[in-house]
Parts: C-alpha cells; sequence; structure tokens
C-alpha cells in the first residue's frame, strides 16, 4: 500500500491527481506553497521557518500501468546549526523522479509460499487506487532534500566543547552535576551533637 495514495491522514500540502481522468497526456502542476502549509511543513520536519517553496510536477502514464512523477523543489529552508543551534539558511534547487506501478505482482516463494522482497534498487513503488497525492510525493522530497546535519560556516566542535580542565579537584560545577554530589557535601559537614 502506498503512502501517496491510502493515506489517512490529510497531507500538509495535498494536491491530489486522478490518474484515471489525466489521460495519455499526463498531468503538470505547478505548486506554490501557501504560508499556512509552509509553516505546517516547517513544524512536521522541524525546521526553524521555511520562507519559500514550490514545486514543479509532471506526472506521465507510461505502458506496463507505470506512472512516472518528475518535478524540481525549490525553496529555502532555515534549521538550527547542530553545534551551535544558530539559524542556518539553505536554498533548494533540487529534482526528483520516482516510478509507480499499478498492482505490482508479489512474487512467491515457490516452496513456502511466502512473499519474496525485490531488491532492485529502481524498483517502482506500487501503487493502488486512483489518486496519488502529489504534494505529499513533493513534502517528503523536501524532507529529503533537507540537510540533516546543518552547520553554521565556521561553526567547530571544538567552538562548543567544554575546555578541558585540569587534573586535580572539580570545579564547583562538575561537582554539583555529580549524582552524589549532596551526599557528599552532607559528610564533609560537621555533625552537631557528636
Amino acid at each position: 500500500m502506498s503512502q501517496y495514495t491510502e493515506n489517512k491522514q490529510k497531507s500538509e500540502i495535498e494536491r491530489a491527481v486522478d490518474l484515471d481522468r489525466m489521460g495519455t497526456a499526463g498531468t503538470a502542476l505547478d505548486i506554490v506553497a501557501s504560508d499556512g502549509e509552509r509553516a505546517a511543513l516547517a513544524k512536521r520536519f522541524g525546521f526553524l521557518s521555511l520562507p519559500a517553496f514550490s514545486a514543479r510536477v509532471t506526472v506521465d502514464s507510461r505502458p506496463g500501468g507505470q506512472i512516472v512523477v518528475e518535478g524540481r523543489l525549490r525553496g529555502r529552508i532555515v534549521q538550527a546549526c547542530v553545534l551551535t543551534l544558530d539559524p542556518v539558511t539553505q536554498d533548494l534547487d533540487d529534482a526528483f523522479r520516482i516510478v509507480f506501478k499499478k498492482d505490482l505482482a508479489e512474487e512467491r516463494d515457490p516452496e513456502s509460499g511466502e512473499a519474496v522482497l525485490n531488491a532492485q534498487v529502481d524498483a517502482p513503488e506500487p501503487l493502488t487506487g486512483n489518486l496519488l497525492d502529489i504534494g505529499e510525493i513533493v513534502a517528503e522530497q523536501l524532507s529529503l532534500a533537507a540537510d540533516p546535519y546543518p552547520r553554521r560556516p565556521g561553526a567547530k566542535l571544538e567552538d562548543v566543547l567544554p575546555k578541558p580542565r585540569r587534573e586535580g579537584r572539580k570545579s564547583p560545577i562538575e561537582a554539583r552535576r555529580h549524582p552524589f554530589a549532596g551526599l557528599a557535601a552532607l559528610r564533609d559537614k560537621p555533625r552537631r551533637g557528636r
């Protein structure tokens, strides 16, 4: 079952295409996300903001029940730097291509009768039903195009790590972080009446 056709939850940027009404010439969509759609996508993917996002997508029917979805994403993502949490901006200009196939036959092992996974690199996605949510495809391609580890230019791991301490006595901050620091303080406190 494809997440693009049988999605029970409404996509943030829903753009459904009825494949039965598409015809042999296919269809083209220009998607420009509204302010609300961009805010919902930013929330879904954990971006600080998504100031601009659009896509140009074509959907074509091919022989053998194949549906080819090709497109190009454009936009701007603002994410938190993985080291400093400062805002990092990424400009998008990314192409994608996904092939779907109706009635994908499931291969079965002749002896056990169990389903066999097809390990083809370019194996088509299964397609059920006649509606294809191009908006969900575009949303997922956005998440794949986003830098998984955004880093502010010039940010180094050494800049955010604590400075090495000298051997010997712990600093008051380190002593407080220790789970038994409070008990150690009681142990060293002079006792009354004894």
